[in-house]
């Protein structure tokens, strides 16, 4: 990095932090600070929306995980419209005209105090892990591409996000929002169009499209019913609508944001605009990584995007054996290069299409023996390399000051999502367990000043998830992992207050415990994919608390 790549990250993220701090400080009472005084307009609830849901995860492994499989991808969020329709029509309203402060709320009213504090601890839990998450992935990535102390990087991500989020609350969270966002944009169409421009002379983006696609990168639609395959129509409209319900009808991360909106038509059109635009963006980040993908047929790349991994492996025993896998790559590399400039020329392509496939197994057989060797060679060390692939990408090709741009877009992410999750952590601890199961009454100052601490405490939290946590196959898959095991049973518990009113709260309470232990049990048996868990949990918490309550004496009616 150049001096002024280091001016532009340090300089946009102070910006942020200085801006989110002064412009929203003061806030007097528990209304604005949780739910920003309900002043937000539909494009600030829907970029809020968007940012709260795109961490770093979404700009570091998405574009590593198309480059890897394509953009199959986006048919995870093929339920997301549905989803918001569904919460627009039934769980906003309900909200607004409760008056809520959390999800949660609205479960003591219906049911009891303790069925509210069960799904608030659920909440807590998974939330509490992911937020560890969203500031953990972007550190490790970053420290192992750029030599930065991880846990240096992991307290200084944190402690900027406390600092602002603790100050303006809620509104500190959607108005930095908005301008992460901008950011967030402006890097990744940069980044898209310069790939595009370090193509050779005569491929164009439809040639890029037809290379990418002879190697089954742009197989976007599987209609098949494998559940080996974690992503189909089938599991993005099914078990993506359930994952995405529960997630923004039932997570209070998403629910503050459009709970501040200042009616509750901005707030359903905050929704709706999310629902629209975010399947686009998705496929335009995947489409990045394509493109990232077409751009490495012409250029060389690491047997292993993970520098950490390398370094380890030629500073062992193991490196003359992986050198020779080096040796081979590179003869492979040379053959995919011919074979693709002879691609988008030929009449007839299918003979060219077998040996481009056919080398690409070569090339994929001989990252997963490169992955083996690493592991001989320190067990430690992370062999997956798919969330290193953009950002070697990035640090190795693009131009300088546009390297800061979209070393800040990672960072801006990671502390949009962590922002949220604080936030709506702090504000659910304070007000839905503290204030609701400590009896002693208290002003509304005070519970301002528990909802700050408790923020705090989060934050520190995160940080320390973050200090131990460990790299997964996939980051966005691992968030999307933990959200599926508590989703869907807590989406069931608010089905059931919306709409089947026999069942009353004690059957829900032990149906939704039984629940829990189940799903976890069947993800760690591995049976289904973890999208079909959300779909799993929500019908099991329903048929459990139905069998429990028509087992449960009525007692009898009084007669006159």
């Amino acid at each position: 990095m150049q001096t002024l790549d280091w001016v532009i990250l340090i300089s946009t993220l102070l910006f942020i932090v200085i801006y989110g701090s002064f412009k929203t400080s003061g806030s007097k009472n528990v209304d604005e600070y949780v739910r920003g005084g309900n002043n937000d307009k539909w494009w600030t609830i829907g970029l809020s929306v968007m940012a709260t849901q795109a961490s770093a995860i979404t700009f570091l492994s998405t574009p590593g995980q198309a480059f890897h499989s394509g953009m199959g991808f986006v048919q995870f969020y093929f339920g997301l419209p549905i989803a918001m329709i569904i919460i627009c029509i039934v769980f906003i309203p309900l909200y607004s005209r409760l008056k809520v402060y959390t999800a949660y709320e609205f479960l003591e009213s219906r049911f009891d105090l303790k069925t509210r504090s069960l799904a608030a601890i659920l909440f807590l839990i998974q939330r509490g892990l992911s937020a560890g998450i969203t500031i953990f992935a972007p550190a490790i990535i970053l420290s192992a591409v750029l030599g930065w102390n991880l846990l240096l990087l992991n307290i200084s991500i944190g402690t900027l996000v406390i600092i602002y989020t603790v100050t303006g609350g809620c509104n500190a969270v959607s108005v930095t929002q908005k301008h992460q966002m901008a950011v967030i944009f402006a890097g990744m169409f940069a980044s898209f169009f310069i790939i595009l421009s370090y193509l050779p002379d005569d491929i164009n983006f439809i040639k890029a499209l037809k290379i990418a696609g002879a190697s089954g990168k742009m197989n976007i639609l599987d209609f098949s019913f494998d559940l080996n395959n974690r992503y189909t129509v089938w599991t993005g409209i099914l078990g993506g609508t359930f994952l995405m319900l529960s997630y923004f009808g039932t997570d209070q991360s998403q629910v503050q944001r459009y709970l501040s909106g200042k009616t509750v038509k901005e707030s359903q059109l905050g929704l709706l605009f999310n629902g629209l635009l975010k399947i686009p963006m998705q496929f335009f980040i995947l489409l990045v990584g394509v493109m990232v993908f077409v751009f490495y047929q012409f250029n060389h790349t690491p047997l292993n995007f993970n520098p950490a991994a390398t370094n380890a492996v030629y500073h062992s025993a193991f490196a003359n054996e992986y050198k020779a896998l080096e040796k081979n790559h590179l003869k492979n590399e040379a053959d995919l290069k011919t074979l693709q400039l002879q691609l988008v020329n030929a009449s007839d392509n299918t003979p060219i299409k077998q040996q481009i496939n056919a080398l690409n197994k070569k090339e994929v057989a001989n990252r997963e023996n490169a992955k083996v060797i690493i592991a001989k060679a320190d067990k430690t060390i992370e062999t997956n390399d798919k969330d290193y692939v953009f950002l070697h990408f990035i640090l190795n090709n693009l131009p300088r000051g546009l390297i800061g741009l979209l070393l800040a877009v990672i960072l801006s992410a990671a502390m949009s999502s962590t922002s949220s999750e604080i936030s709506a952590l702090g504000a659910t601890t304070a007000l839905d367990l503290y204030k609701r199961n400590v009896k002693t009454k208290k002003s509304d100052k005070h519970y301002v000043n528990a909802t700050k601490w408790f923020t705090v405490g989060w934050g520190i939290m995160a940080i320390l998830v973050a200090t131990i946590a460990n790299l997964f196959d996939n980051l966005i898959q691992l968030v999307n992992i933990i959200g599926s095991i508590f989703y869907g049973n807590v989406l069931g518990i608010f089905l059931l207050a919306f709409f089947i009113k026999m069942v009353k709260g004690n059957a829900v309470f032990l149906a939704a415990i039984i629940t829990q232990v189940l799903i976890i049990f069947v993800y760690y048996l591995d049976v289904l994919p973890y999208l079909w868990l959300n779909l799993l949990g929500c019908a099991l918490v329903m048929l459990l608390a139905l069998g429990f309550e028509s087992m449960t004496p009525k007692k009898p009616q009084l007669t006159i």
